[in-house]
């Protein structure tokens, strides 16, 4: 079956794969247990360039000019690999699999079988268990003007049933458009649900909450997850009227951020459009006083949006980032497209569980540009 799922895959990368040209750049990242991780650098014609690396099919960095065509980095992440085997490494830039988000109590019943997972976060799982995706090497081949990234994780990692071989695409145009595709397939029936887990700072990774507040977000959702203390969904969706939840109109998070439950916001948000088949807007971040604007679209049903609440206050020891610059509460944050947390648990949730003949799909596109 892997066999066939292998071809299967090639297959499939073969007649997707375009042949745009455009140069991809190729370094060593380092070592781990013998095998080599390697950076891959897309490049534009606007002075925006990605790096991406294989362990834990990885954004490391996005540069990209403001108004006065001044680069930035604009996502958090690590100098070097050990930053990224560090266990306190917050999933920088990260694929987050096999099911991102969390599942309560670490258990799930498919199919008349109670499957118990791995308890990486109290007595539930977090974003794939202690050796999710995030920290296993990708197989990664450049095609034509993409880098293509492939795993296979056995049947009974973690606890989840099935083999299954996933794959993500990374593309960057000259439009400032940079499309991540991520596919699975599977032998046994299997929640999946991936996503990224970049930090976004549009002023630049290293300037913390002080931009952050400046920011303006506009989130296309009607509805959120309700949790409980544990961020474990209730089953409840809650329309956003008249709440903080509410960004439907461009918003500055400085003004709304300190008023969310929990310290800021950590919570799935639910499109209106329940159309998995076609990519859809999904947010607008701005950044005023550089200009720099993220939007997303995705194919996906929710999106969790998180503004690094975790991270330590401005008193404590610091995360360390690039150029052993610190990352401080708030100095981020996340917009992971994504079927809904814990949706296994949940029959009112959108379906989760992959079959063996078909094929998962998530499309995510990030245009990152400048407005003058």
């Amino acid at each position: 079956m892997i066999k066939h799922l292998t071809f299967v895959t090639f297959l499939l990368f073969s007649t997707l794969m375009s042949s745009m040209g455009q140069e991809i750049e190729v370094q060593p990242f380092g070592m781990i247990n013998g095998k080599e991780v390697k950076k891959f650098t897309l490049k534009n014609n606007n002075n925006q360039e990605i790096d991406v690396m294989n362990y834990g099919a990885t954004i490391l960095s996005i540069r990209t000019p403001d108004k006065n065509n001044q680069l930035a980095d604009i996502v958090l992440g690590y100098d070097n690999l050990d930053g990224y085997l560090n266990s306190d490494n917050p999933y920088f830039g990260a694929t987050v699999g096999r099911v991102a988000n969390r599942i309560g109590n670490a258990s799930f019943i498919l199919d008349g079988v109670k499957y118990n997972l791995a308890k990486n976060r109290g007595e539930n799982t977090l974003h794939g268990g202690f050796r999710g995706w995030n920290s296993k090497i990708w197989e990664a081949v450049v095609n034509n003007d993409s880098v293509v990234m492939t795993l296979l994780s056995e049947d009974g990692d973690e606890g989840f049933p099935g083999a299954v071989i996933a794959s993500v695409t990374f593309k960057f145009n000259n439009d400032g458009q940079f499309n991540v595709e991520m596919k699975a397939f599977t032998t046994k029936a299997t929640p999946i649900n991936l996503t990224n887990h970049s930090y976004f700072n549009l002023a630049g990774h290293d300037t913390n909450a002080d931009e952050i507040y400046k920011h303006q977000i506009q989130m296309n959702a009607d509805r959120w997850t309700v949790t409980d203390s544990d961020s474990i969904p209730t089953g409840e969706l809650r329309p956003v009227d008249n709440s903080v939840m509410d960004l439907r109109n461009p918003t500055v998070l400085g003004k709304v951020i300190n008023k969310v439950p929990g310290g800021g916001y950590d919570y799935n948000f639910c499109l209106p459009d329940s159309d998995t088949t076609k990519t859809k807007f999904v947010a607008k971040v701005v950044h005023p006083e550089s200009g720099r604007f993220l939007v997303v679209y995705s194919d996906q049903l929710g999106v969790q949006f998180y503004t690094a609440n975790f991270f330590p206050e401005k008193n404590k020891s610091a995360i360390l980032g690039k150029g052993e610059k610190p990352y401080f509460k708030h100095g981020a944050f996340c917009l992971e497209t994504q079927n809904y947390p814990d949706a296994i648990n949940h029959n009112n949730f959108p379906d989760s569980v992959l079959r063996p003949n078909n094929v998962y799909n998530h499309n995510v596109i990030y245009k990152i540009g400048v407005q003058k």
